[in-house]
């Protein structure tokens, strides 16, 4: 379990979120993290379907060692065994991973949980549940990371913008996701969100670091230039809301 900043307070000032693999092909996980939040990368998520279950915990131990350094948070997909396994703070499930308070169950008590929403209802029943801490958007542009998954465009950034104002402490914090990078953050941002999450962004940048600090960079501008994010960022600092 990681201490200091509680997670909940942690959650709503992160702004950039990492989807990676295990980098099994490379054998550079720690160094790529290394880099990749130097850079400002605030959470970091492991996912790489078929991995084996040990490989996977060993993967999320790294993504924790890595994470420490910088009071990151580190998200296990998917599983809520493993989860418990590797005794997580972060738990996020995918449309076909069952119900959250079932999830809850195996997790420890301050332990916070994702979703995925891709739908106006979706997204409805997502910030309507109560055993749900924040939520994923997406994927919006169409992006080869999920093959076949149809776009949900910008329209529904708007809708989750309206559905839960990102400078609002009591809203729970979203992230866009899908196709993200540097020529389509600007777009993302205008529609209302103010945390993205990505994939090739970075995985794939010749310079993770540079990659993560150029979005990360242009995310914080956008909480300065937004009047509001202010009086949030104090509140979220200040966080006393139920840390499970």
């Amino acid at each position: 379990m990681t201490a200091l900043l509680g997670l909940g307070a942690r959650l709503r000032l992160a702004r950039l979120y990492l989807c990676t693999d295990a980098r099994t092909r490379s054998g550079d996980l720690a160094e790529f993290l290394a880099a990749a939040l130097r850079g400002g990368v605030d959470i970091v998520q492991l996912w790489q379907p078929g991995l084996d279950p040990d490989q996977e915990l060993a993967a999320l131990e790294t993504c924790r060692a890595a994470a420490k350094k910088h009071q990151a948070l580190v998200v296990a997909y998917g599983s809520a065994d493993l989860a418990a396994r590797f005794d997580g703070d972060l738990l996020h499930l995918g449309l076909d991973d069952g119900a959250s308070r079932i999830a809850r169950r195996k997790l420890h008590r301050y332990a916070l949980l994702g979703r995925t929403a891709q739908t106006p209802k979706a997204l409805d029943a997502t910030v309507a549940d109560g055993d749900v801490d924040y939520f994923s958007v997406g994927p919006v542009y169409a992006t080869p990371t999920v093959p076949g998954a149809r776009p949900v465009g910008l329209d529904l950034v708007r809708y989750a913008a309206r559905l839960a104002p990102v400078a609002e402490p009591d809203s729970k914090p979203w992230f866009a996701i899908g196709g993200i990078g540097p020529d389509t953050i600007d777009e993302v941002i205008e529609a209302g969100a103010r945390r993205v999450a990505v994939v090739r962004a970075i995985t794939e940048a010749d310079d993770p670091e540079a990659a993560a600090r150029r979005l990360s960079e242009r995310l914080r501008q956008a909480w300065r230039d937004d009047p509001a994010m202010e009086a949030y960022t104090f509140a979220a600092t200040a966080w006393s809301g139920p840390d499970r």
